[in-house]
């Protein structure tokens, strides 16, 4: 049986960005590109970016903002049940972003499934 398993969860971009803002458009782009990556692969199903804030704003004019973001994402698993395919999602979700080298993910929900 399929289920969609869907995670939240946070990651930081680190970049030289003009002002809070233009910095956080910035890291939402480069996020947003590198989730259209992996749905494009088949990696995920599907993804959403719900937010993003400065970190820690620059202490010297060139230093960098760190930018974290809020995301979720959802795979798509065969499995006998609920319980498996949230196992197996969440190892696949993990998988995903650690191959798209995100930068401290933290994860702010347990995987849930729900059935395809």
């Amino acid at each position: 049986m399929e289920f969609a398993v869907s995670r939240a969860g946070t990651t930081r971009v680190t970049l030289h960005g003009g002002s809070d803002t233009t910095a956080c458009d910035e890291a939402t782009e480069q996020l947003a590109e590198s989730l259209k990556h992996l749905a494009a692969e088949g990696t995920i199903a599907d993804w959403e970016i719900d937010d993003a804030e400065v970190y820690e704003h620059p202490t010297a004019p060139f230093d960098p903002y760190t930018i974290v973001l809020e995301f979720s994402v959802t795979v798509v698993v065969d499995a006998e049940d609920a319980d498996a395919a949230t196992d197996h999602g969440a190892g696949a979700i993990d998988d995903a972003l650690e191959t798209a080298d995100f930068d401290a993910v933290s994860y702010t929900s347990s995987a849930a499934a729900s059935a395809a």
